[in-house]
Order: C-alpha cells, then sequence, then structure tokens
C-alpha cells in the first residue's frame, strides 16, 4: 500500500513540476566518532554540512530524519560473523584502538558504525515505501572501503553494500546500481558484489592511487572506470556519459544507491582531481534520469570522503539540492 502512494505522490509531483520529496538522515552519535585531530575523517566534516545547508536556504526545505541503529542481522548480509564480531570487541573503553595506520576507533565509533549503517538501511526504506522520493545520508564514518571481512580506509562496516543487500533480500528488488564517485576506488563494494548479477556497481576514481584496486580483472558486472589525476570534470562527465550511461540503460535498475563521496573537488588535498560542484549537479542530473525512467525514482545516497570542509559542504548543498530538484 505505501508503495502504491508513493507511487501515485510521485505522479503527481511530477505532473505539477514540483520538487521531489527528499529525506536527509543524520544523527549526533555520527560526530562522537573521531580518529584524533589530526585525523582528515572529523566530526567537523558533518558540522561543515550542516552549515551550508543552513546558508544555503535548502536545510528548511527537505525533511530530516533521525536514524536508528543497524542491528546485528543487517550487518550480515555484507559481512562475516567474525569481523562484526571484531570491530565490536576491538571498540576500547578510552583513548583508541588501532585498525590501520590511517583507521581507529575510540568509545562512540561502534555506535556510530551502527547509526551510519541505520540511516542508510531507514532510508531505503522510506524510499521504498514511497515516504521519499529519495534521500540522502549525513552520516560518518563511511562505508565503501570495508570489505566483508575487513575495516580498512575510514571504513567499518559497508553502508551502501548493506543498504544494497537490505532492498535485494527484504524488499524484494531484483535489480540495483550501486554508482561510486569518490576519488578512492570502492573496493569493500566490489568484493560484495563482484560477481553478484543483481548488482551493477559503476565508478570513476583516480589511478593510480589509494587503495590500487578497481583497475584489472572486473567482474562482468563492474563498470569501474580509472582516471589519471588532474581529470577534471569534461573527462568524468565523458566518462559517464559514454561508459556509466549505456550500462545504467542497459541494466534498469530498480533503485540506485550512490557512494557520494566529494573528495575528487579540485579543492580536496587528499585527492588530485578537479570536480567541481556543477559536476556533482551533473551526475546526479543524470542518475535521477536513469532513476525516473527505470527505478520509480528511487535514489539513496550515503555520504563517503570530501575533507576540505567549505568544499564538501558546498558539493553537498549541490547534490541534495538536485537530488531534491530545487
Amino acid at each position: 500500500m505505501h508503495a502504491v502512494d508513493g507511487d501515485r505522490r510521485r505522479l503527481t509531483a511530477a505532473l505539477k513540476n514540483t520538487p521531489m520529496a527528499t529525506g536527509f538522515y543524520s544523527h549526533a552519535d555520527c560526530l562522537l566518532h573521531e580518529m584524533g585531530q589530526w585525523h582528515p575523517e572529523c566530526p567537523a566534516r558533518l558540522q561543515a554540512i550542516d552549515d551550508q545547508m543552513i546558508a544555503s536556504g535548502i536545510d528548511s526545505l527537505i525533511q530530516h530524519e533521525s536514524p536508528p541503529l543497524a542491528d546485528e542481522t543487517a550487518l550480515l548480509r555484507v559481512h562475516t560473523q567474525a569481523h562484526v564480531d571484531y570491530i565490536r570487541d576491538l571498540a576500547p573503553e578510552t583513548g583508541y584502538a588501532a585498525i590501520d595506520p590511517d583507521t581507529s576507533m575510540n568509545p562512540h565509533t561502534w555506535q556510530a558504525s551502527l547509526r551510519a549503517a541505520g540511516a542508510a538501511i531507514a532510508a531505503t526504506d522510506a524510499v521504498i515505501e514511497g515516504r521519499y522520493d529519495n534521500a540522502f545520508c549525513s552520516v560518518r564514518p563511511p562505508g565503501h572501503h570495508a570489505e566483508p571481512a575487513r575495516a580498512m580506509g575510514f571504513c567499518f562496516f559497508n553502508n551502501v553494500g548493506i543498504a544494497a543487500r537490505h532492498a535485494l533480500d527484504v524488499h524484494g528488488l531484483e535489480r540495483v546500481a550501486i554508482i561510486d564517485f569518490d576519488v578512492h576506488h570502492g573496493n569493500g563494494t566490489e568484493a560484495a558484489f563482484a560477481g553478484d548479477s543483481r548488482v551493477l556497481m559503476c565508478s570513476f576514481f583516480q589511478h593510480p592511487f589509494y587503495p590500487f584496486s578497481g583497475a584489472d580483472h572486473q567482474a562482468p558486472n563492474m563498470c569501474n572506470v580509472p582516471m589519471p589525476e588532474r581529470s577534471k570534470g569534461m573527462a568524468v562527465r565523458e566518462a559517464v556519459d559514454l561508459l556509466w550511461l549505456p550500462r545504467l540503460e542497459a541494466f534498469k535498475p530498480q533503485m540506485l544507491f550512490i557512494s557520494a563521496g566529494f573528495d575528487a573537488h579540485r579543492e580536496d588535498d587528499l585527492g588530485n582531481m578537479g570536480l567541481v560542484e556543477d559536476d556533482y549537479v551533473w551526475m546526479t542530473d543524470q542518475l535521477r534520469d536513469i532513476a525516473n525512467r527505470y527505478a520509480r525514482g528511487r535514489i539513496v545516497s550515503c555520504l563517503e570522503g570530501g575533507y576540505n570542509l567549505s568544499a564538501l559542504g558546498r558539493s553537498v548543498v549541490a547534490h541534495v539540492r538536485a537530488l531534491a530538484g530545487i
């Protein structure tokens, strides 16, 4: 019944040319995880997004949601039991527990990780049930480097992967697409879905670059596009137009998930690419067009990278504005 109501509302909105209903999922728990004052994946990232959302005037035009915690069953749709147990048991009572030189846990990381995955799941439920046309999850820690049995690259659980499996296994969708436009390859997402014919993953990423994967031996359901450093927006748009869009057209996904990393922005020092806000708007518009034609408009986007605080906030505003059609 919810899905039918959602379809009717989408049709009515389209006929009236009104903005799409966009949910914005975030939670204060995501501010408590931190890995040291030196670390670029910091709580200030979400605060910069909130500040820009308010300054831009669109904060009051979207619906804010406070997500629940993901349960273990949801995590196990992507991750092994051993991995979930390891992350739970590693969580320190004080200080930090290191996973690798760039990735560590503080006493709040476990809760923040469950909240981030829970946001992706709750957004998926809301979009499939028709409460929102699409949704953006402003959460951290990010997820696309988290492999089924390994945390790495600032990531503990694969938020987008968990949401995609939820759509497939709980809601019964048959085909979903995962789009990753972070400057780094989403190795964790590829590891989770390589060879799964229900999933098409399209990505571009700077190459060669961390995590030094994705360019070789791609599975048939992967459309990974390695890009040389200093690639600018027009080169990325050409790759999307020539390589992503034909694959998405042929696949006809019933829902789209976006790993929305904004570290390919020209102002971001953790990458060396040249995108600007207009490039993220253009990509979002192309994905919305695919979603409108094949997926009833259904998109769930989750924050991944983006470490220049000003560029991150501006880029998220541009992305959310394009999702909402405002």
